[in-house]
């Protein structure tokens, strides 16, 4: 059997259905085992958008994602994909191309130090050294995806060791579901029981559920948590949806008043990052109680009262059953309602933007639009800096595992590769994207593979021809005669591109016609773009604060 058939099996093994890729010499004997193992192969047109698709494919699966890219600049077009995943703790495979091991150092066709780049932006990184040993170390670099808080590992193989084959006998083959143990740990048995006592006991407690939440598929003991526990729950990333909108124990725009006035505060699978402050966003007389899957990340940037690591579902299943009958629940009455009237008035506050009429459209107006428009089943896509900014906001999930967004690396343009995973796993599922126009720009091409692969979306530019989370700064620090440099885009009709790849396409520029043409394109049953025209002028609250970079 010859080294691509070998890499096939392991995937196989590992069940992967699919393949996300941009062909190569390197790489073509990984093609013909996949076609004999029944595996797909989804051919892009740039290898950013095959690292970013085996990232969303992962996120909404709950199985790694795979991509397969040729040697040279192959790989290096994949680095910002591997990255994107390593800092969002997205599990997958990048299988890269290598000139033979016998070209080694010789100068052969895009011979680079793959295993060298990537090793700071993975959690193993490593050659194939021998046809016999392929499959062995494809199941090996997927055991190492999930060491800890799970991540993405990279493998080099030499066209030569793909092409050689070798009697299967002698080739070490893991068996599917033999090589990788259970994550699912709950810590210390002491530790839960130690959080359970705390919040018998906690008067103000609130939760903050963070990515981790769904990456361990604990979307369902996070809520009887919550609703068994009684405590007031917010969500970011990948958790949001956890609780469904309207749910009593759900909160969104109140965070900061209830973190400020909290006696107990959970954190769960998110870090100390700059989205929270690095932890100074939190009151030194509450307690704190930091959940998390990696024991790095617990304590990290600010001190806590009880750190717990393992897996955050398992944990808070452990928690609930330890709490639900120790004490008799405090009554927490007071503490919802005044979370609530404080939820109430963010929410007034802000709701003439986001029905206003005003032309150019209000992107607030656009993020309501759009939330008003999202079913049971649709999957929210945010790709950009600005639009995504206001619509983390307005926008609400109504399922766990429904909101997908870069994650802290921030990368733009991992709207259309998410869009491909997402829809290609789950068909069954309605696939919704918020595009920056800035962020469509960067990998906007693959709009075609979603055409070829008939993969019908509805997505939705907001188009104010700039980059406005930057601009914003620029015009701050250097005054408005300076705020348009190197920031400012041309007045693109990606309507028309749409149509052009053979999509359907519109543009409004009435904030009426919003919810009628995205329901147009739902009906067309084609991958989409409405562009709306946003007003330029109008910047999200966390862009004017400028809170990413303090």
């Amino acid at each position: 059997m010859s080294g691509g058939h070998l890499v096939a099996k392991a995937l196989k093994a590992e069940g992967i259905d699919v393949i996300f890729t941009l062909c190569g010499g390197h790489i073509i004997d990984i093609y013909d085992g996949c076609v004999d193992e029944g595996i797909a192969v989804v051919d892009v047109r740039h290898e950013q958008v095959a690292a970013h698709a085996a990232d969303g494919y992962a996120r909404v699966t709950g199985k790694p994602g795979c991509a397969v890219v040729t040697a040279g600049p192959g790989t290096t077009d994949a680095v910002t994909g591997v990255a994107n995943a390593f800092r969002a703790e997205s599990p997958m495979l990048l299988i890269g191309g290598q000139g033979a091991l016998n070209q080694h150092k010789m100068g052969s066709l895009q011979d680079l130090p793959h295993v060298d780049m990537m090793t700071p932006i993975t959690k193993f990184a490593a050659t194939v050294p021998h046809t016999a040993r392929a499959a062995d170390m494809v199941s090996m670099a997927f055991r190492e995806c999930y060491n800890g808080a799970p991540g993405p590992s990279f493998l080099e193989i030499p066209r030569d060791i793909l092409d050689n084959s070798v009697p299967v006998d002698s080739a070490t083959v893991p068996e599917a579901g033999h090589y990788r143990a259970s994550t699912k740990s709950i810590g210390d048995p002491a530790n839960v029981e130690a959080l359970a006592d705390l919040l018998a006991r906690a008067e103000k407690p609130v939760v903050l559920l963070g990515s981790q939440v769904w990456t361990s598929r604990g979307s369902e003991a996070a809520t009887e948590f919550a609703r068994t526990l009684d405590i007031p729950v917010f969500m970011n990333g990948s958790a949001r949806g956890t609780l469904p909108p309207g749910d009593p124990h759900h909160f969104h725009l109140s965070r900061r008043y209830g973190f400020n006035n909290a006696d107990l505060i959970l954190i769960v699978g998110t870090p100390f990052d700059f989205r929270m402050g690095y932890g100074r966003r939190l009151p030194k007389s509450a307690t704190v109680v930091q959940i998390d899957m990696d024991y790095r990340t617990v304590g990290k940037n600010r001190d806590i009262d009880l750190g717990l690591v393992g897996d955050p579902g398992a944990i808070l299943a452990a928690v609930t059953q330890a709490a639900s009958g120790r004490v008799k629940k405090v009554d927490r009455k007071a503490w919802f309602a005044e979370l609530r009237a404080e939820e109430d008035a963010a929410y007034q506050k802000r709701l003439p933007r986001q029905l206003s009429d005003a032309n150019p459209i209000h992107p607030l107006r656009l993020a309501h639009e759009i939330n008003e428009f999202l079913t049971e089943d649709s999957i929210y896509i945010g790709d950009g800096g600005d639009i995504v900014t206001f619509s983390g906001g307005v926008v609400q999930p109504k399922s766990p595992g429904h909101w997908m967004d870069p994650g802290p690396l921030g990368t733009l343009g991992v709207g259309i590769p998410f869009v491909l995973a997402a829809k290609y796993a789950r068909p069954d599922k309605e696939v919704v994207a918020l595009f920056g126009d800035g962020a469509f720009s960067l990998t906007g091409w693959d709009f075609e593979t979603l055409v070829r692969f008939k993969l019908p979306f509805v997505g939705v530019v907001g188009n104010n021809s700039s980059m406005n989370q930057i601009r914003f700064g620029q015009e701050a620090k250097y005054g408005h005669d300076r705020g348009r440099i190197g920031n400012t885009l041309g007045d693109v009709k990606y309507d028309e591109f749409a149509k052009m790849l053979g999509g359907y396409g519109e543009e409004v520029r009435d904030p009426k016609e919003i919810g009628p043409a995205m329901q147009r394109a739902r009906e067309s049953g084609l991958p989409s773009l409405i562009n709306v025209w946003v007003d330029p002028d109008a910047y999200a609250p966390g862009t004017m604060n400028q809170t990413m970079y303090k």
